[in-house]
């Protein structure tokens, strides 16, 4: 056998030769022979072979050795394992006990009832026998005969009307007897545990099937019972029910509230509030959460309309829409939510908080949880509710229990308000001073780094990071001498200096920075960004005298009293009414910058230059120079100006000279490395620019025109 078994096709070959020749059988006999002889080396071996023939991982041999007639057999051998010569099993003692096996309602099938029996021994087999050798090709052969067989086994009980008329007529009130209502809440719990891996359009046609029948009454008598296993088994029912379908739930808590009777939220609530169990606590405040948050609409609409489309057309009409959603969170507030958070309100008056019971902190902690859920999920109605309740002042009073997991769920909820920055619960902290109990709590366990102390840390952090105003003020002008004591870390410094640069004047320099896009009054660092951005990208930095002149205002923007009609829309300009001199034409610098120009560019240049462009420009001007423009949007607001300076005798905006944003970089460093004063350039078409000139009168001198 262990030479079949080290190759597949010996395996194979193994497993239809036990089957065929009803090996198993002739096995079960000689383990009673072993025990009347007392032979321990026989019973091992036998052992031996029992779980090599399991280990084949043969679907069949399972299947079979789990039937009425070999069961007990297969397990009596198993129970001499060799590797524990001096222990015992006790294996068909266990499963030849019938009492564990009851019908709270009988159920007709007897194959359905034989797939019961075959499921409960296969889980007994998985989980005790063969727990310790089960290899994952094996596991995974006991997982599927098992999820196979608890299919059958609901999707029968689901479709059987009777047997669900039956079953829930338990809780009527007309049965008096407890024992079979305990028995029920127990059996339904198990086929809610076994619909968490069916699929999900049986899974929800099961729960919509319970939930028709009265589910819903029996979590009420279950929660509400007074055995402890029986309120388990209720919570477990409930919970699994929210994580199918939360709205589902909700829209007949919904309906209870509209007709006037108790809620499910109440029973909750009352639950969470008495229980001593910390796990139903858990999971009663997890349920809460679940049943009030917002967004549970979409989500299960959107899981419905997935897997169950005909499910979902047959309870449209029954679903809460988003108002009645609303509603239902508004009359939780209105109703409930005062109860919920009363073990917080009597903490009113309260001088020690050293003699708290376990129950008491788990309590504390599930509802500051919660609190911090609701001013997550529920904004508005949080805050107004926490205001009128005063809730804030009772929670940093939780911070003087020494238990450390309670000091941090409310330094948590202090976390997330903070995180809003809603200026009402933060004005609501300063009024109270409830920083006081988190620096106590910070000079407690300083300098140890432990996770009290982090959480502590990272609140300040926070506070500075984010620069919240309000709450720096206070804390600076509040606990300065404090915050100065902490030095082990910087955080508290930081703090302290952000609350200096907040109160420090705003200099000319940087309000004049608030108006411009430039980082620096120094012609070079303008020069640097203008050539990192949009429209100096690839051209050279240009000088300070350079960038002065191109920083200098245009004298053909400025009108001038007697000037001649101007050019509109681009026609020719008209001859000057006087010719005038050229009196910079002698100009040592222009000489030298105009070196290998024609005759003609001095007078050009001297013609276009005003004694303004002459002259250096205003500091400021310098520290933010005007945005550059397109050549055409540049023309047409030329234009414009000089329409409106015709009609009006008002002095309109002046313009700043731009080179065009055509031209190419090597023709604009060859302009101005000629002739810096040329106040021209290309267009698009690549002709002259025509000048427009207007020149006041002058007595005499020669003639000059722009060309």
């Amino acid at each position: 056998m262990r030479a079949a078994n080290s190759t597949p096709g010996g395996r194979e070959a193994l497993a239809k030769f036990i089957l065929a020749q009803d090996y198993i059988p002739k096995l079960i006999p000689l383990v009673d022979m072993a025990e009347d002889l007392e032979s321990l080396s026989d019973l091992h071996r036998l052992c031996s072979i029992m779980k090599m023939l399991i280990l084949l991982n043969d679907t069949a041999i399972i299947e079979y050795v789990v039937t009425d007639a070999v069961v007990l057999g297969v397990v009596g051998a198993l129970e001499y394992d060799p590797d524990f010569p001096l222990h015992k099993a006790n294996h068909r003692q266990y499963l030849d006990d019938e009492s564990k096996f009851k019908e709270v309602v009988r159920i007709e099938d007897e194959n359905i009832k034989r797939k019961i029996h075959y499921t409960y021994r296969l889980q007994y087999l998985k989980d005790v026998v063969l727990a310790r050798i089960l290899d994952d090709p094996t596991f995974s052969v006991l997982n599927s005969l098992i999820f196979f067989h608890q299919v059958d086994i609901v999707q029968h009980l689901q479709a059987n009307v009777p047997f669900l008329k039956e079953l829930f007529g338990i809780f009527s009130p007309k049965e008096q007897n407890l024992a079979r209502k305990r028995d029920a809440v127990l059996f339904i719990q198990q086929c809610c545990a076994i619909a968490k891996s069916l699929q999900a359009n049986v899974r929800a046609q099961l729960y919509q099937n319970f939930i028709s029948s009265g589910l819903l009454e029996v979590i009420q008598f279950a929660l509400k019972h007074q055995d402890a296993s029986v309120r388990v088994a209720g919570t477990d029912i409930l919970v699994s029910l929210i994580d199918h379908d939360a709205l589902m739930v909700r829209s007949y808590i919904f309906k209870a509230i509209q007709e006037k009777t108790k809620p499910l939220t109440d029973t909750l609530i009352e639950l969470l509030l008495i229980e001593v169990d910390l796990g139903v606590k858990a999971q009663m405040a997890d349920a809460i959460k679940i049943l009030l948050d917002p967004n549970a609409n979409s989500a299960s609409i959107e899981a419905l309309g997935r897997t169950n489309s005909d499910f979902l057309a047959k309870m449209r009409g029954q679903l809460p829409s988003i108002p009645q959603t609303d509603s239902f969170i508004q009359n939780f507030y209105d109703e409930s939510a005062r109860k919920l958070f009363q073990p917080l309100k009597d903490l009113e008056g309260r001088e020690s908080m050293d003699d708290l019971t376990m129950q008491q902190v788990s309590l504390y902690a599930h509802l500051v949880e919660v609190l911090c859920f609701f001013i997550r999920q529920h904004s508005f109605r949080s805050k107004y509710f926490i205001l009128s309740e005063g809730l804030a002042v009772r929670v940093a009073q939780l911070m003087g229990c020494p238990e450390k997991h309670l000091k941090l769920t409310a330094l948590k909820y202090f976390r997330t308000v903070l995180g809003f920055h809603d200026e009402t619960h933060n004005r609501q902290i300063i009024a109270h001073e409830l920083f006081e109990p988190i620096l106590k709590i910070l000079f407690d366990t300083m300098p140890r780094d432990n996770l009290l102390n982090s959480a502590c840390l990272e609140l300040f952090e926070f506070i500075r990071r984010e620069n919240i105003k309000m709450i720096v003020q206070h804390l600076v002008e509040t606990y300065r001498e404090k915050l100065q004591a902490i030095t082990y870390v910087d955080t508290f410094q930081n703090l302290i200096l952000k609350y200096v640069q907040n109160h420090e004047p705003i200099t000319t320099q940087e309000l004049d920075n608030s108006f411009t896009s430039v980082d620096s009054d120094t012609p070079a660092r303008h020069a640097a960004a203008m050539n990192g951005g949009k429209w100096g990208h690839g051209l050279k930095e240009v000088d300070p005298d350079e960038e002065a002149y191109f920083n200098t205002s245009d004298d053909e923007d400025e009108p001038i009293p007697g000037s001649g009609k101007l050019s509109i829309n681009g026609a020719s300009p008209v001859r000057p009414l006087v010719n005038y001199p050229d009196d910079d034409a002698d100009d040592a610098d222009m000489d030298d910058l105009t070196a290998d120009v024609t005759a003609s560019a001095p007078k050009i240049s001297s013609a276009t230059q005003t004694p303004d462009a002459a002259t250096p420009p205003h500091p400021t001007s310098t520290a933010s120079p005007p945005e550059r423009v397109s050549e055409k949007r540049r023309r047409e607001e030329d234009e414009e100006d000089e329409l409106l300076a015709s009609i009006s005798t008002s002095a309109g905006p002046k313009r700043r000279a731009s080179t065009s944003s055509n031209a190419s970089s090597g023709s604009l460093r060859n302009l101005r490395r000629k002739s810096p004063s040329v106040n021209s350039g290309k267009d698009g078409g690549g002709t002259p620019k025509k000048i427009s000139l207007s020149i006041p009168l002058k007595s005499s001198g020669e003639g000059g025109e722009g060309e």
